[in-house]
């Protein structure tokens, strides 16, 4: 091969790193939908931007035999050549009418697939996340080895899509503080994959877990930025709801009090016209409030809060919810000099969050307690420590 064309071989798989997902675009799969080889060689070249030669050499056809596919005064018959096309630009083989047996275990895998993500998100609801990265863990090998195959069908991508959201939130549950940017990590693999499906909801979604992940990880600018991005994505009320208590938290976090306000505000404002979830409802709004208004510097307005009876449930939380609660009264009867009520509140979380196997509330519970409660710091110190030789088993 000499230079020129070793080039221009290096520049197509760059493009291709680029563009790896494009066949999971609408524009894609109404091209696709046509079965046209033309069409999708045509499509192809344009996506990324090379010529009849480099697609050539990629096909191993020569520019005279491409240029004539295009046109459509050379057909591709046979099972072999047209199994060969779709391999090379990483299509499914029906797509160009070849009927390939393991189109049924891919939809079997599929339809796995979406289920175990599914159980999974429930796993962790419950309280159980480490089960649920174990579940998921397999799920995401299994699809990024057919991803870096060849294989971006829409559905795989979809699924993939998903199970990253779904790995790096659970992970987010699981993980030491220190060891929360693995969690965003797999949160923002998502992203790209997303933005190639023009979907509102589904990047409000992936905006929102993945901010949500950067906040965990101490990355305050970041997470304000994407969950920003969240709110003004959201197509309807029920998804911005679900997008504005997680920006609370990020703006109170990163000491924004104007931000923090008006997003508690709103979020307040929407709770009469949505369906309330673990975290859109009074209670869970009531702890964000707490925290924000301590992580703003204003702990006078915050025990002032906490002496107001919280609001009655409106739904069952998930028990990691209880926990944050739990802590976060804790750390303001603690400011408001009632260590008796402290000790009682915070003894509860750190049995809680071990039983839950959640390092990154222990560790607030350290912080908390420092040098004010010593014994409830000596226990969570124990049980983080108890949790870190399972996680580094």
């Amino acid at each position: 091969m000499d230079i020129t064309t070793s080039a221009s071989g290096s520049a197509m798989r760059r493009s291709a790193r680029l563009v790896s997902w494009r066949w999971a675009t609408p524009e894609a799969q109404a091209v696709l939908a046509t079965r046209n080889l033309a069409s999708i060689l045509k499509y192809y070249r344009r996506v990324h931007g090379i010529s009849q030669l480099q697609t050539g050499d990629l096909l191993g056809y020569d520019k005279t035999y491409v240029s004539a596919l295009e046109l459509g005064k050379r057909q591709l018959n046979d099972v072999g050549s047209l199994r060969h096309v779709a391999e090379r630009l990483a299509l499914p083989a029906h797509v160009l009418g070849v009927t390939d047996p393991a189109d049924t275990d891919h939809r079997a895998m599929v339809q796995f697939g979406a289920s175990t993500v599914r159980l999974a998100e429930v796993a962790r609801q419950c309280g159980h996340a480490a089960e649920a990265v174990a579940e998921l863990w397999p799920l995401v090998a299994r699809l990024e080895a057919r991803a870096r195959g060849g294989s971006t069908e829409r559905d795989v991508l979809r699924l993939l899509a998903d199970a990253w959201l779904s790995l790096g939130t659970a992970l987010g549950n699981v993980l030491p503080e220190e060891r929360l940017a693995t969690a965003a990590h797999w949160t923002a693999k998502s992203l790209d994959v997303v933005r190639a499906f023009d979907d509102r909801a589904l990047t409000t979604t992936a905006l929102r877990m993945h901010g949500n992940e950067l906040r965990k990880a101490g990355l305050l600018g970041a997470a304000v930025d994407r969950l920003t991005q969240a709110a003004a994505t959201a197509a309807d009320a029920e998804q911005r709801a679900a997008v504005l208590p997680l920006l609370a938290r990020a703006a109170g976090a990163l000491g924004n009090a104007a931000l923090f306000d008006h997003t508690v505000r709103e979020a307040h404002q929407l709770l009469d016209r949505v369906q309330h979830t673990s975290l859109v409802n009074p209670s869970a709004l009531y702890e964000i409030r707490l925290r924000g208004l301590v992580s703003t510097g204003r702990t006078r307005d915050a025990i002032r809060h906490a002496e107001s009876a919280p609001p009655a449930p409106t739904i069952a939380v998930a028990p990691q919810w209880r926990v944050i609660e739990l802590i976060t009264t804790g750390r303001v009867r603690l400011l408001a000099g009632d260590s008796h009520g402290a000790t009682q509140l915070l003894a509860s979380a750190v049995r809680e969050a071990q039983a839950q196997r959640l390092p990154h509330q222990l560790q607030r519970v350290q912080r908390t307690t420092a040098s004010a409660l010593p014994d409830t710091h000596d226990a969570a110190t124990h049980a983080l420590r108890q949790l870190r030789v399972e996680i580094a088993a």
